[in-house]
């Protein structure tokens, strides 16, 4: 999970506000949340809660994920997915049938990359120990164990 670093939320709230031409006032109605509480959450006072960043968003037609990252409470990784999964079930021009095919194949890619870069990771991990001397041959799959 990543760190909270609500004074960067805030800084950020504070940027898309301005870039859709609110008032604290506007935002805050628009949300559902009190002008005093977006003014402390804008300044890095106040951590919100996941639902009324949903809120927040909602209001700014911005990416809830997105909020949700810059509050800590989801990271890069876990958004990303998250997005790929949403866009794939609100595609309209295709069957349920076909979303749930979709991501039932996008799951199996993401574990077998999973699988591979683990693979790869102790390969170079044990190619590096070899190199420095610090273990011994690796153990031939096709030998049985002593």
């Amino acid at each position: 999970m990543a760190s909270l670093n609500v004074g960067n939320l805030g800084e950020y709230l504070r940027e898309q506000r301005r870039t859709a031409q609110l008032s604290l006032r506007q935002l805050a109605d628009a949300a559902g949340v009190s002008n005093p509480y977006l003014s402390q959450i804008e300044r890095g006072l106040r951590k919100p809660s996941a639902e009324v960043l949903q809120q927040v968003a909602k209001a700014l037609r911005i990416s809830a994920e997105t909020l949700y990252v810059r509050a800590g409470i989801l990271d890069e990784k876990e958004r990303e997915e998250l997005e790929t999964r949403a866009v794939i079930l609100a595609d309209p021009s295709i069957s349920e049938r076909q979303k749930q095919v979709l991501l039932q194949i996008y799951d199996s890619f993401r574990k077998e990359n999973a699988a591979e870069a683990a693979v790869a990771a102790a390969q170079a991990a044990a190619a590096a120990a070899a190199e420095t001397g610090t273990a011994g041959p690796a153990p031939d799959a096709d030998s049985p164990s002593p």
